[in-house]
């Protein structure tokens, strides 16, 4: 292989190996823990792919973090970075489940791509508010996108336990902040007798309409342009500003159809504990590691999303066997993302040494990296 064959491989190999420093530095603190770091591993293995039933719970872990993948994608593209999945999929989730429980007793039909449809505009329009504030007042989308988080989720705790609180629970003097359950015609079907459900395929299929939007289309090529240069997309004609928001109007109706996908496909009610993560099981910000582990690309996002989801569902089965606390599961998911968000920005900065290297050589200046070419 050429010098330059082999870079790239690296650079698309670093997650793999990020990955797996993060669970060597696991391995060590379950030698502290006293457990036999093969024999967990092996759990977690066989916990998520041990059976058929255990592969079919990986994709379903999976789903949401793909959806939220494609949208952070979209976003990347712009230059843009979407915090926002946890509240984007709770106000989809939210509205998907208002058309269920309004138009109860119609066809499944009619409801089911009503409803998805519903929670891809709600996560749309609650993508839509932290882009325009970027693109007309610029503030930044970091911090606008993480407090938009926190309005979706007490919206949702005051609808919950308010208006959209199951009749059943209302009276109760314990009360459970969830909605009233959804007509059996409204569920997504499902391989019995695992839980995949049919929103794993549109997950999928989405992923590859996501990377036909993004190179085989003209907004793509906008929404790239100006990721990759502003300045040179306005002088060429293309609204700038246009483009921010569109890129994170994108990215919410992605996180959006992910919410309302949980509860047509998996819970068939909302229902959380008051917290984002009652509902979300924090995909939204799991997703974006997803996508980082798939370089950015909606194709690359589909198998790193299934190893994440391997990751999650995998760690039960290693906290059952090994009986290892709960906080060794989260610290060991925090490694895999702080390794791995670290080998993108490795991978970036190897990427711009070749061309200022390149550059040297040819005796121009150098580009930007490869990952924001607009072709």
């Amino acid at each position: 292989m050429k010098r330059p064959d082999v870079a790239q491989l690296l650079d698309a190999l670093l997650p793999v190996f990020a990955t797996l420093a993060a669970l060597a530095v696991g391995a060590v603190m379950l030698l502290v823990l006293g457990a036999n770091p093969i024999r967990a591993y092996g759990a977690l293995l066989e916990g998520a792919f041990g059976s058929a039933n255990a592969l079919a719970e990986t994709a379903v872990k999976a789903v949401p973090l793909l959806l939220v993948g494609l949208g952070i994608c979209i976003a990347y593209r712009a230059n843009v970075i979407n915090i926002g999945g946890e509240g984007q999929m709770i106000i989809g989730a939210i509205l998907g489940t208002v058309v269920g429980l309004t138009l109860s007793g119609r066809s499944g039909w009619l409801i089911i791509p009503l409803a998805l449809l519903t929670g891809f505009v709600g996560g749309a329009m609650w993508g839509a508010i932290p882009g325009a504030l970027k693109a007309y007042f610029g503030v930044n989308e970091i911090l606008s996108t993480v407090m938009m988080n926190a309005i979706a989720v007490q919206v949702m705790n005051f609808l919950l336990r308010g208006p959209l609180i199951d009749p059943a629970q209302a009276e109760l003097a314990s009360q459970i902040p969830q909605t009233a359950p959804l007509d059996n015609a409204y569920r997504l079907p499902r391989l019995v007798p695992t839980r995949l459900h049919l929103g794993a395929l549109i997950a999928v299929l989405l992923a590859v309409a996501v990377y036909v939007l993004l190179w085989r289309t003209t907004l793509g090529y906008r929404i790239r342009a100006v990721g990759y240069n502003p300045d040179a997309s306005r002088y060429g004609g293309i609204q700038v500003k246009r483009q921010i928001v569109t890129a994170l109007v994108l990215s919410g109706a992605f996180s959006g159809l992910a919410g309302v996908m949980q509860v047509y496909g998996l819970n068939y009610r909302m229902i959380t504990d008051g917290s984002a993560t009652g509902f979300t099981a924090s995909s939204g910000f799991n997703g974006i590691v997803a996508a980082l582990f798939g370089q950015l690309h909606p194709i690359g996002t589909i198998p790193a999303s299934f190893f994440f989801g391997a990751l999650l569902v995998g760690a039960n089965k290693l906290q059952r066997v090994m009986q290892v606390p709960s906080s060794f599961i989260i610290g060991l998911n925090g490694l895999v993302v702080v390794f791995v968000v670290s080998s993108d920005i490795w991978r970036r900065r190897r990427q711009r040494r070749r061309l200022i290297a390149q550059a040297e050589r040819e005796g121009s200046e150098p580009t930007a990296a490869p990952e924001l070419e607009v072709s």
